[in-house]
């Protein structure tokens, strides 16, 4: 699939218009709704196939993040044979009580997976409660970075957002 009707496909099935408190504390009059896209096999097969080609050329692990990274880091997962990390939002209190379940992450180079990128508050957080465990991460990837200061914010703990789209692009194909 060309990247324009990708983009066309995503804009169509998860823009909704409203009045949205969105994660970061900020109101917004449109909002991105990841699980139209996600939900979607034949759509979410082909995000994972244009993702794969903003991945760094070597890494060990990929990290999905709770809870619209998880499929699109195990899209990921099967289209590029790469393991992959489950993160919590906060670790669980049964079990094994983990906030990042999966492959051993320990002296790896991880990949944060996410779905949209505002502020980039639950990314940092969880790119900080992996590296606690051993992950050295540089790159994230997101399928639509909202342009809200997130990207900015990622870089100044040494990490680069590569987004699939940028929120004024998927405007341009609706």
């Amino acid at each position: 699939m060309e990247r324009n009707e990708l983009a066309r496909q995503i804009y169509n099935i998860s823009h909704i218009t409203g009045d949205f408190l969105l994660r970061s504390g900020v109101r917004s009059s449109e909002y991105f709704d990841k699980y139209q896209f996600e939900s979607e096999p034949d759509l979410l097969k082909e995000i994972a196939v244009q993702l794969a080609g903003l991945l760094p050329e070597k890494f060990d692990v990929l990290a999905g993040l709770e809870m619209g990274g998880i499929p699109l880091a195990t899209a990921l997962s099967l289209e590029t044979s790469k393991p992959l990390v489950f993160v919590r939002k906060h670790a669980k209190e049964y079990g094994t009580c983990k906030f990042a379940e999966g492959h051993n992450i320990e002296g790896k180079v991880v990949v944060a997976i996410e779905d949209v990128v505002t502020s980039g508050g639950q990314l940092l957080q969880s790119v900080d409660d992996l590296r606690q465990l051993g992950a050295q991460i540089s790159v994230a990837l997101c399928v639509i970075d909202r342009q809200a200061g997130g990207s900015e914010a990622l870089a100044k703990k040494g990490i680069e957002l590569k987004p699939l789209f940028k929120m004024s692009e998927l405007k341009e194909f609706k």
